[in-house]
């Protein structure tokens, strides 16, 4: 998962789910604990994911609930390339389909639901709109080719009575489904999510304790943590005067195409004209898709800007660098809208050199421009702090919980948000009242087939979750010439692209480059051993990386993880050998559809040789030279 992007998950939940609660919220633990029988996990729970979390977690749970759920009797199914996509304490069956192929699993288990009379007829005509309309779809309506389990095992490559074993006991149990983000960020990423909520449908199990569907669970801490749903400290976002936007993942399409068109969600939308660019607190070069083509793109602007504390690729690429303070230069508030506190994080050193906050970079060019009062508002960094502490004070009170006022909240280090005394099941009040409590869609129910999507016309989302083959694919043409799969998910020694200079990312590599994992059969017939720098290569680039060997990926498949930062043989030449392994080289940089638009790093091919050259030094990790101010 290249990007924490949601685009193929916010655009698509509004019309068919009714709001983000299912993206960002989900049945808490503690009622999946009681409750379940059967968890089944598309794309798996890593624990190495559930170490971090947005704004930063005050207590690290996702190990512990999944060691609960182990010891509570619940049985696991985890679906992922990755056999260690789901810890070895669960004991989870291992069901390891193609890559991008999670729809078709879906489909082919759905099929044995509706044709063994296994689904929920009731549940399906009381809270759901469209069924009629996928059924036709699912049993080969229209294009003669019902969708059963055995049409799926020959996209997938498991088992057609695997899939329908799969497909008998999810029905027969109190079955959970959860569906990791990184699916998303694939081509045509938005279907596996519209056929999760779907197949949780067909089993009628939604609203109940202990399952229904969720989404994000193993794609970082605080998914599914029991907390009152109450505000935390945040900024406002304001407002955009202009109306202009784009979806994230189209930056190098904008840059190249000023003044081109694009469809996004239903609009025809217009790229605007960028003249300059300027970034704060994100690494392009590390999580943005075919870096080649970004290479080009980052050419177009006139004039590029970058606030940054380290020397990464893009700092590197940019016209003016703004130094900018850590974390720990400057006071700040820790809060996740999925996790039990409020963290106080006050500053442990003042800045270093010439580094400053990105908040008085703001106000000092705000005050240059004749803005400063109605930016700042008059008010400094602890002001700041308290007023969005104060804020979320306020409302948390409207909530009948009690916060400490901001003096109490600094000297203490934190707030802990008393956890509910009853499991919170996601749709339950929906279920109870399907018309007093309606979704927010159009129809008020879940939609399985969309009237809304299938007026945009869009033959690559149509109204209904459906099996549409992927750009790159190990069932494609494009496999010929390059066999394997490259899975570039979250690495376990850094976030993203942070602090891979430090010393716990720098010993997981091998001679400097970054591990990328293959089955022992896979590096046979290549002659490759373990530890070897091996070459990855397709039509977009080429990287190096250190070659581990393992039965925990599946045959077919590579694992490389995102973050080692862009370091080109030849910098600034498209093409260039990346001598330290970012994967980023290597991945489309193409939307999932015109629906979400989003990245789909996670559908590309590759090939892998020896690496027999002399090794390229690493220089990523040094500071550029520095030339003096002409005077």
């Amino acid at each position: 998962m290249n990007t924490y992007s949601n685009a193929a998950g916010t655009v698509i939940l509004p019309y068919v789910v009714g709001n983000a609660e299912a993206i960002y919220v989900g049945s808490s633990w503690d009622g999946l604990i009681r409750d379940s029988e059967l968890i089944v996990m598309f794309g798996g729970a890593p624990l190495k994911n559930l170490q971090v979390a947005g704004g930063g977690p005050g207590m690290h749970m996702g190990e512990e609930w999944l060691r609960r759920a182990k010891e509570a009797g619940i049985e696991f199914v985890n679906i992922a390339p990755l056999r260690d996509d789901a810890a070895d304490f669960l004991g989870a069956e291992w069901i390891h389909p193609r890559p991008n192929t999670d729809t078709a699993l879906m489909l082919g288990m759905a099929h044995t639901l509706a044709e063994e009379g296994l689904h929920d007829p009731s549940f399906l005509k009381r809270y759901c709109t469209g069924y009629d309309r996928f059924e036709s779809y699912l049993m080969g309506g229209g294009d003669g080719q019902p969708k059963d389990a055995d049409w799926a095992a020959s996209i997938t490559n498991v088992g057609a009575g695997r899939i329908r074993a799969l497909a008998r006991r999810m029905a027969a149990s109190r079955t959970m489904i959860m569906t990791n983000w990184s699916l998303q960020r694939a081509d045509h990423g938005e279907q596996p999510f519209w056929m999760t909520i779907t197949l949780a449908a067909m089993l009628g199990q939604i609203g109940l304790p202990g399952s229904g569907f969720g989404f994000g669970y193993g794609s970082m801490c605080g998914m599914g943590g029991p907390r009152e749903r109450i505000a935390t400290p945040r900024m406002h976002a304001g407002r955009n005067p202009t109306g202009s936007f784009i979806p994230v993942a189209r930056i190098s399409d904008m840059l190249l195409n000023p003044g081109g068109w694009y469809e996004y969600n239903g609009e025809a939308r217009t790229f605007p004209d960028i003249r300059l660019v300027y970034w704060c607190g994100g690494n392009p070069f590390h999580h943005h898709q075919d870096i080649n083509r970004l290479l080009r793109a980052w050419r177009r602007p006139e004039t590029i800007v970058v606030h940054e504390p380290w020397w990464t690729a893009t700092a590197r690429h940019a016209d003016i660098v703004l130094p900018a303070t850590t974390t720990l230069e400057r006071n700040d508030i820790g809060a996740s809208p999925k996790d039990r506190f409020i963290l106080a994080m006050e500053k442990a050193i003042e800045p270093i050199g010439e580094a400053r906050n990105d908040f008085d970079i703001f106000v000092d060019l705000a005050g240059r421009l004749g803005t400063r009062e109605a930016f700042d508002e008059g008010l400094g960094e602890m002001d700041w702090l308290r007023r969005i502490y104060e804020d979320a004070r306020e409302q948390a009170a409207e909530r009948l919980v009690d916060y400490p006022g901001f003096n109490a909240f600094w000297e203490k280090g934190h707030v802990e948000i008393p956890a509910p005394v009853e499991p919170y099941v996601m749709h339950a009040d929906f279920r109870a009242d399907p018309a007093g409590k309606a979704l927010n869609t159009p129809s008020g129910k879940i939609e399985i087939f969309s009237e809304t999507i299938d007026g945009f016309g869009y033959e690559d989302c149509p109204g209904h979750p459906a099996w549409l083959e992927p750009i790159e694919w190990l069932g494609g043409d494009g496999a010929t010439n390059y066999p394997l799969h490259m899975i570039s998910n979250q690495p376990a020694t850094r976030l993203h692209g942070q602090m891979d200079s430090a010393g716990i990312s720098r010993k997981s590599k091998i001679k400097g480059r970054e591990p990328v994992r293959l089955h022992p059969a896979d590096a046979a017939r290549r002659g490759i051993s373990e530890g070897d720098i091996v070459r990855i290569f397709n039509g977009r680039g080429e990287i190096l990386a250190g070659a581990v060997l393992t039965d925990r990926v599946r045959t077919g498949v590579i694992q490389i993880s995102t973050g080692a930062w862009y370091d080109p043989v030849t910098p600034g030449r498209v093409g260039a050998l990346d001598r330290h392994g970012n994967p980023n080289v290597l991945t489309p940089d193409k939307g999932t559809s015109r629906l979400g638009q989003g990245p789909i790093a996670l559908s590309a091919l590759v090939e892998v040789e020896r690496f027999e050259g002399e090794l390229p030094e690493i220089t990523i990790f040094r500071a550029p030279g520095i030339m003096a101010d002409a005077k």
